[in-house]
Parts: C-alpha cells; sequence; structure tokens
C-alpha cells in the first residue's frame, strides 16, 4: 500500500468530548470518526486494524473445532418473548416495529436465535457436540455512551455458543474455549489476565473474564503475585480473619459527635483508627403479589468495618436476598432506626431488623458505630455483652490490597482492567426456556447444555490503546498494527536514489509478507514522522539522501528513544531479526 492511494486524516486536536486516552488518539489518527452519540464509522486505518482482531479470532475459533455463522442484527421479538428477556432486559434491548406493526430487536447478544437453530438441526446425541460462532454487529442502547469504542452503542462482538449432552461435555467444552481465548489473547501482544468471574443468577463457577491491564480500565482485578490466583472485584473472597475475637475493654459509651455522620468523620474526630469504626447499611427485601405489588417488605441490617466498601454481588448470594435488594427508604430507617442515616448502629433498635456482619465485624472487640440518635455516636461496643450474637456472618466486603489470598499462596493486590472477553457456563438457562432437545442414548429427549464465549472485536482496539500509548500517540503490537511497518523517504519527489531506495525496501518487505506502507506524500520530515507515530506503526525505515552517501538507512521501533543506522544492504535483514524478537 502507498500512502498517496489511502486514506490518512489525523488531526492536531482531540474533539472536546473525547474523555479517554484510546477516544482522543482513535479520533487524531483517523482510525474512528463519530457519526452519532456511541455510534462510530470506522475509518480504513482503524478498519484494517479491526480485521486483523477479526482474522486473529476466526484462525483460533476454527482451530478450536468452532464453526462459523452469521445471524441476523434484526429477530423477531418472539424468540426474545420465549426466554422472558424482551421484558426483562430493559432499555438497553433497542425495541422496533416493522410496517405491520410486529416487534422486533436489534440484538445485542443472540442466545435466543443459535437456540432456536440447533432446536432445529440437532435431534441426536449423536450429533453432540456443536459450537457455533459469529463476528457480527450488535447494538445496546447504552444510557450514556462514553468514551469512544469502550462503551459505544454499536459495537462488533465475536460470540460462540456451544451445545453439549450433559454437564461433563459441556464443562469439557468450555475448557477448550478457555483455552482458545488464552492463545487468542497470546497472539494479540497485550498484557491481561485471565480472572474467575462471578456467574450471577445461574450459579457455579465456571466463568472467566480476559481483562487488559491498563491504569484506565473500568475493573478492579484482584490477583496474587506469588501464585496463579485472579478474580474480578465481585469474585475475590476476602477469607476470614485468622485471629479470634479480643476479650471487652471498654465500657459502653454513647460519645457526642455533632455533624460527623461518615465514619472517616468519626474515627478523625475520636482519634481512632478508622478500622475500629463499624459502618450500617440498611437494605430491603420485597414480597411481592402476582400483579407485582408488594406485600411485604424485611428490613436488613448490614455492618461493615469503617475502612471496607460492600461488595453487591456477595450480597445478593445471601439466604433471603437471592430474589433482589433495594436500599432502605427514608421511612423504613427511621421506622426501625429511629434516626436519620449517618448515625446508625445495632445497639437499641425500634423494631427488629435481620442483621448481617462481615466476616470481620464478627471478631472485633470494643468497636464503634452509630447510636441511632442524630449527632451521637457509641464507643466501647462488644457482642455478646452489648447485643446478641450475629444472625448471619458471611464474606459480604471487598477485598483490598494486603488480604490474604484464598490459595493461601500469599496476598493480594489490585490493578485495574478493560474487559474484552467472557467465557461462560450456560446449563439449561435458554433450553429449557424454549424446549431445546435431543434425543439421548436412551431414546428420551433432554434439554441442551450450553456455553457462551464472547470477544469485543471493536472494543479491543481501545484496550490496546489505553495499554500502549505515549505522549506522541499510539504504540500497536505487531499482530494488530494497521501496518506492520511504513517506509518514510526522505525528499522522495527531489532525489532518485532516496526514491529507488524506498522502492526496493519497500518491495522487499512485501516480498516478505510484511504489511507495509510506504509514505509517498511528499510530507515534510517532522510532519511525517508526527503521523506515523501518532497512527502508531510500530516499525519505521527512514531513507534520506545524507544517509544513503553514507550507505545506510534509519530503522526505528515505535518504542525506541533513537534510530538505529543500518547498512543499505542490511535493513530487509535487520527489520525480519526485530520483527522475529
Amino acid at each position: 500500500m502507498k500512502a498517496s492511494q489511502f486514506l490518512i486524516s489525523t488531526l492536531k486536536e482531540a474533539p472536546a468530548d473525547a474523555e479517554v486516552v484510546s477516544h482522543k488518539l482513535m479520533t487524531r489518527a483517523g482510525l474512528i470518526k463519530k457519526l452519532g452519540a456511541g455510534i462510530y464509522n470506522y475509518m480504513p486505518m482503524g478498519l484494517r486494524v479491526i480485521r486483523k482482531v477479526e482474522a486473529i479470532v476466526r484462525e483460533e475459533m476454527n482451530r478450536a473445532g468452532a464453526i462459523e455463522m452469521t445471524m441476523p442484527v434484526v429477530q423477531p421479538a418472539e424468540l426474545w418473548q420465549e426466554t422472558g428477556r424482551f421484558d426483562k432486559m430493559g432499555p438497553e434491548l433497542l425495541r422496533i416495529k416493522d410496517r405491520h406493526g410486529r416487534d422486533f430487536v436489534i440484538q445485542p447478544t443472540s442466545e435466543e436465535v443459535v437456540t432456536d437453530v440447533v432446536r432445529q438441526e440437532v435431534r441426536s446425541y449423536k450429533q453432540l457436540p456443536k459450537n457455533f460462532y459469529q463476528i457480527q454487529t450488535k447494538f445496546r442502547d447504552e444510557r450514556r455512551p462514553r468514551f469512544g469504542l469502550m462503551r459505544g452503542r454499536e459495537f462488533t462482538m465475536k460470540d460462540a455458543y456451544s451445545f453439549d449432552r450433559d454437564m461433563a461435555s459441556a464443562k469439557a467444552s468450555y475448557q477448550v474455549m478457555a483455552g482458545a481465548y488464552r492463545k487468542i489473547f497470546d497472539r494479540f501482544g497485550l498484557t491481561y489476565r485471565a480472572v474467575a468471574a462471578d456467574s450471577g443468577a445461574i450459579g457455579g463457577d465456571l466463568s472467566e473474564e480476559f481483562q487488559v491491564i491498563a491504569a484506565t480500565g473500568e475493573d478492579a482485578i484482584v490477583y496474587c503475585p506469588s501464585s496463579s490466583y485472579a478474580a474480578n472485584m465481585e469474585k475475590a473472597e476476602a477469607l476470614a480473619p485468622s485471629q479470634t475475637r479480643g476479650a471487652a475493654s471498654q465500657t459502653l459509651t454513647k460519645t457526642a459527635t455533632p455533624g460527623k455522620s461518615t465514619c472517616e468523620d468519626v474515627a478523625a474526630l475520636l482519634n481512632m483508627p478508622l478500622s475500629t469504626t463499624v459502618k450500617s447499611l440498611v437494605l430491603a427485601t420485597d414480597t411481592l403479589n402476582e400483579q407485582g405489588e408488594i406485600v411485604k417488605s424485611q428490613v436488613w441490617l448490614l455492618l461493615l468495618r469503617g475502612d471496607h466498601d460492600m461488595n453487591e454481588v456477595k450480597v445478593g448470594k445471601l439466604p433471603g436476598m437471592e430474589g433482589g435488594f433495594r436500599f432502605a427508604t427514608l421511612s423504613e430507617i427511621e421506622d426501625h432506626f429511629g434516626c436519620k442515616p449517618g448515625y446508625l448502629g445495632p445497639v437499641n433498635l425500634k423494631k427488629p431488623v435481620h442483621v448481617v456482619a462481615d466476616r470481620d465485624v464478627a471478631v472485633m472487640a470494643d468497636w464503634i458505630c452509630g447510636a441511632n440518635e442524630e449527632d451521637f455516636h457509641i464507643t466501647g461496643v462488644n457482642w455478646g455483652r452489648d447485643l446478641p450474637e450475629p444472625a448471619l456472618v458471611a464474606d459480604i466486603r471487598n477485598v483490598v490490597a494486603g488480604d490474604k489470598s484464598p490459595d493461601g499462596q500469599g496476598e493480594l493486590a489490585i490493578e485495574r482492567g478493560i474487559e474484552v472477553g467472557h467465557v461462560f457456563y450456560l446449563g439449561t438457562k435458554y433450553s429449557k426456556a424454549m424446549n431445546a432437545t435431543f434425543l439421548g442414548e436412551d431414546g428420551k429427549p433432554q434439554f441442551l447444555e450450553m456455553g457462551c464465549y464472547g470477544i469485543g472485536i471493536t472494543r479491543l482496539p481501545a484496550a490496546a490503546i489505553e495499554q500502549n500509548h505515549d505522549e506522541r500517540g499510539i504504540i500497536w503490537p505487531d499482530a494488530i498494527a494497521p501496518f506492520t511497518a511504513v517506509v518514510c523517504p526522505i525528499g522522495m519527489d527531489r532525489s532518485e536514489a532516496v526514491k529507488a531506495e524506498a522502492e526496493r525496501v519497500y518491495n522487499g518487505l512485501l516480498a516478505a509478507g510484511v504489511d507495509v506502507i510506504l509514505d509517498d506524500r511528499g510530507e515534510r520530515p517532522g510532519a511525517m514522522f508526527a503521523d506515523w507515530e501518532l497512527i502508531g506503526v510500530p516499525h519505521r525505515i527512514t531513507i534520506g539522501d545524507k544517509g544513503l552517501k553514507d550507505g545506510v538507512v534509519e530503522y526505528q521501533h515505535r518504542r525506541d528513544a533513537e534510530s538505529s543506522k543500518v547498512p543499505v544492504a542490511d535493513i530487509l535483514a535487520h527489520f525480519k531479526a526485530r520483527l522475529s524478537a
């Protein structure tokens, strides 16, 4: 490819609505162009990256035995109504009507459609296992699309769905996909972690997220530096403290804390460590009748150490909380505690509540909590003496750096990541809802066991940029760069020698199978170099009259601080060596 035949459209400034690095650089480098909120044109430079991502994914999916197909972007609502997701999914599911008034959806994912295909095509256990995948446009009507391709409304995703005869076979298919994903992300050349993820309402332990490590990532990744343990924040277990509860050594005392409604403020006022305070979080669960009306509500008091935060996913798995919970209303709080939030605690309640103590709180002695009276807290609180032992002790908090690793191999550390892939065991959730069965060896119908596996094709380039950039622009890994190399001739239009050498090097790289572009635009060196540094092409070969007189050309990797002089005759061999390295 020659630059004069391509579209290179760089900008000096990022648009005002670009908040994160990837959005700014993808726009400035001419990879994407905004069409509407969360909707982008993939420009020629950006599309080359996307196609390389797709090629790697396709090769490894095919190698793993998955079968490619394509399912419609516009799908009949009837299938989504079978599973109940047409009503339950909420406003992110874009619903439309055709000219006849029939309901359709713009697909955000395709579990229903692929299950419909398989229930028609697969009749016998002899046809299993099967794994179908597609690389297709998706749409989710985000409330607030932002961050460019990181959280857009229209995007491209690779979604795959496995179908098996029983749970053991489904778990084997899951492991094949988990292995294929590791090969895919290894080939991308990115630093990533495969982390254990929460399986949600379906339950089970077979769920992993693939997170590209980046300081700007939205997700907190928990890992143990001295072992292979890794999990997302929702999944990571906070082990019970090894120490036993100490004996009470303080008297129960009501202490004035005027205007101090947070644990941080109270600890500072009393000159006590934040870890001696206990925060009170008041939740509620509702029982509904057939009309969806609340007929009964129960109030829960969750107690966490003042320096810890509640983990909503863990709380949602507590006995009695599985059906969902909400934060209690002000009237419910005042009815049970006789006080407004900020000064709540488990001592001297007006009405009984369900008390859940985090594991760390359960072993605390002489702790501090709200007095259920405005501007007052209680110090010297002790279980058994001042209030009953907690009815339920559970892990309900987020882990923090320094906690013991659940595998017993060291202490936990936390870093940020961007989720770009997810493998998930579904079980029979969709096959039961859609009556997707096959005949087993006994001749009786059985429900198909399913797994699903996604990769954010258009999100991945943005994640790669968040991980790989500097003040000059993008730094692409070789595997997904729009071009692997660029040949930059200086004064090509004025020097036959430069032009001839540039053509020789360019043609030599093409012959070697290198994805190379020759910048024949006649730009000044500064502008030309700035463009390619912004775009992030990893390898650059510069050819000029002065160097040719000395018998050399210049090679520079995008990460190198300076260029290296290489004899003209050796440049192709030198380049191949750097490419291999």
